[in-house]
């Protein structure tokens, strides 16, 4: 029965196989001959394409034959025109450099003529271009320009026209220096806008809008106001001779001229007493100024309290009378207390009693007069400290440039100056001050030393 299965079994793997191998004879076989036929279809194809190839290769050849040809033929034109030219321009040169010596032997004497044009021309230039009548009429100073290189050159010359050009310009400067006229133009404001306004130009000297003073550079070819103006009086003559339309006005002008107010300019914006103490002073020189303020207003209290204090002991004095307001009546109500004491006891009651009211009359003396000693000390110590800046700078930069040592010379400076500030004037009140005091001490004294006397005096009488 296994014997069966067995050969059962072995029957049909031998069928399968045999069906498998005539499948796959058979799928090789329709394979092969399509791909036969694939390779050549592409044999062909290819073939085609190449002769295309090999024909616009052939075409492209010869195109660049033909532009290769054109270039040789084009180099060799360019190369005979170049050397046409080289001949061309060699024979200008010497004719050139003829003319220019038979301009030269014409022009004869007008080469010393143009010569001291030119110089004129650039001394007049320099002028013109700061000048406040350039503002009303520009342009000249290019057309001088213009002037003076046709005087310096050697192929071209001045004609007539321009040679009374220049003399028109000389004439006009000198004429429109003495006339005080009114224009319109453009104005720089000082917040960077341009306004068209009326404009009196006094001369070289200054020009002046709505009150205010402008100033004129030649770099920028138009007129500005000043940033900082004059003082208010010197503004309202400018007003008034704006609003003039005859007859004298008296106006601030920059008597320099010719250069539109850069005086007056540097004048105006030369840094004001309040400036350069708060650019300067530092923290020191502030510690000073408060110190200072303090001990003035001190002194300034205790004055006004010692003259109440005077005006009363005076009237005391006047009035028989004691009262307490004041410390003369004080004192004499401690003799009036006290009818009964000998000599020596009174005269120790009422200096105990002015001891009592010497404190009160010397209040704030000392403070006062410490103010005026440490103010002297920290300008000192501004001065130290600032030295101190100038020589870590000096470390630095080195000393080549004085404009990075000034701060530290002028704050150095200027506490120096605050401290003497506020020492003389505090020194002042302590004196003022201190000799008001001792005149109510000097009267107290002399009042118990009287009452003393007539005591002493009435005891002796007695006896």
């Amino acid at each position: 029965m296994k014997a069966l299965r067995k050969l059962t079994s072995l029957s049909a793997t031998a069928a399968a196989t045999l069906l498998f191998i005539t499948s796959a004879q058979s799928w090789a076989q329709t394979s092969l001959a399509d791909l036969l036929e694939a390779v050549e279809n592409d044999r062909v194809g290819e073939s085609e394409e190449y002769r295309q190839r090999q024909q616009q290769f052939e075409q492209n050849a010869a195109r660049q034959e033909q532009i290769l040809q054109t270039t040789e033929e084009r180099i060799v034109a360019e190369e005979e025109e170049q050397a046409s030219l080289s001949d061309q321009f060699e024979q200008n040169e010497i004719e050139i450099a003829d003319k220019r010596e038979i301009l030269r032997n014409r022009r004869g004497d007008l080469n010393e003529l143009f010569g001291t044009l030119q110089g004129v021309a650039g001394d007049f230039l320099s002028n013109f271009q700061g000048s406040l009548i350039s503002a009303q009429y520009p342009g000249r100073s290019e057309e001088l320009e213009l002037i003076i290189e046709r005087a310096g050159s050697t192929i071209e010359q001045l004609n007539i026209e321009e040679m009374e050009r220049f003399w028109y310009f000389m004439h006009q400067e000198v004429t429109e220096s003495g006339r005080v006229v009114t224009y319109n133009g453009d104005i720089a404001l000082p917040s960077g806008d341009t306004a068209n306004r009326t404009i009196t130009r006094i001369g070289a000297f200054n020009a002046i809008s709505d009150g205010e003073y402008l100033n004129y550079e030649g770099s920028i070819g138009h007129l500005q106001v000043l940033p900082r103006q004059p003082d208010a009086d010197i503004l309202a003559s400018a007003r008034e001779l704006q609003s003039a339309s005859s007859g004298f006005t008296r106006t601030g002008i920059d008597p320099t001229g010719g250069v539109g107010g850069q005086v007056m300019a540097n004048l105006i914006n030369f840094p004001s007493a309040q400036e350069q103490v708060e650019n300067n002073a530092g923290p020191i020189g502030f510690i000073i100024i408060g110190v200072g303020v303090v001990g003035i207003l001190l002194g300034f209290y205790r004055l006004l309290m010692l003259t109440l204090v005077s005006v009363k002991v005076r009237s005391q004095l006047k009035s028989d009378k004691p009262t307490k307001n004041n410390p003369l009546g004080r004192v004499l109500l401690v003799a009036e207390a006290n009818p009964n004491a000998d000599t020596e006891t009174l005269e120790l009651k009422l200096g105990e009693a002015i001891l009592k009211e010497t404190p009160s009359l010397e209040s704030m003396l000392t403070l006062i007069k410490m103010i005026a000693t440490i103010a002297p000390l920290g300008g000192l110590l501004g001065t130290v400290t600032g030295m101190i800046t100038v020589f870590q700078q000096i470390t630095v930069y080195g000393a080549g440039d004085p404009t990075i040592m000034a701060g530290g010379i002028s704050q150095a400076l200027m506490t120096t100056v605050l401290g003497i500030v506020v020492a003389i004037p505090t020194i002042f009140m302590h004196t003022v001050v201190k000799s008001r005091s001792d005149n109510i001490i000097h009267i107290l004294e002399e009042q118990a030393t009287g009452m003393i006397a007539q005591k002493a005096e009435r005891a002796a009488g007695g006896q």
